[in-house]
């Protein structure tokens, strides 16, 4: 760790990842969308693993979900995402994928939350765009948002970006991270690793630097 200005500086995601400073973001553990990624049940043993580090260290944890308006109240830019994730070619043909209600919308109930562990829904891919999860990070403090859920490719790559925007230190636990198609994967680290602004680790890393047994 380093001191410069009267702020400690960490050098490595073990200091960076060290209970007190960070807090773990649980992207779109949802039914419908673990179904869809790959290894499912390896990627869900891994996400519980960080989440009990998390736990027994006092390590606050959030979780995000994706829902979807009714198209009746879809604006231009939802309609024209909805009718490319659908494959339409009408506007009035989409459908809502995921209703708040739906079976497949839910948290997915091997990760579920505990002990009162905040859930914010969301529109959009950002988990930082339109819910209260920086407010609830600045209040806490937090510096470093490790990230862990699905999907890598589509959701957790916008957000990890988002947070660095931010200011804060976004930690993307690669293998506790959801893929649907290896290659687009493969890009979004890719990507994530040249811009310098975000981290990566595995969830043996994370485990220890909360205090586990990796």
């Amino acid at each position: 760790m380093q001191r410069a200005f009267g702020l400690d500086v960490p050098e490595s995601v073990a200091e960076m990842c060290r209970p007190g400073a960070a807090a773990v973001l649980v992207y779109d553990a949802q039914v419908g969308i673990l179904a869809a990624v790959r290894d499912r049940d390896g990627l869900t043993a891994r996400i519980a693993a960080v989440l009990a580090a998390a736990r027994a260290a006092g390590v606050p944890v959030f979780y995000v979900r994706h829902v979807s308006l009714p198209p009746s109240h879809l604006g231009v830019a939802a309609l024209r995402t909805a009718m490319a994730w659908q494959r339409r070619d009408r506007a009035d043909a989409v459908t809502s994928s995921f209703p708040p209600d739906a079976a497949h919308t839910q948290l997915d109930p091997e990760l579920a939350p505990a002990d009162g562990e905040p859930v914010f829904d969301k529109l959009g891919m950002s988990a930082l765009v339109g819910t209260p999860l920086e407010a609830a990070l600045r209040d806490r403090g937090v510096t470093t948002l490790v990230v862990v859920g699905a999907v890598l490719e589509i959701g957790i790559e916008p957000t990890a970006r988002h947070a660095a925007d931010l200011g804060l230190l976004p930690v993307v636990v690669d293998d506790a991270c959801g893929v649907v198609d290896d290659e687009a994967a493969q890009r979004s680290l890719a990507s994530l690793d040249y811009s310098l602004l975000s981290h990566r680790c595995s969830t043996a890393e994370v485990v220890a630097a909360f205090g586990g047994a990796a």
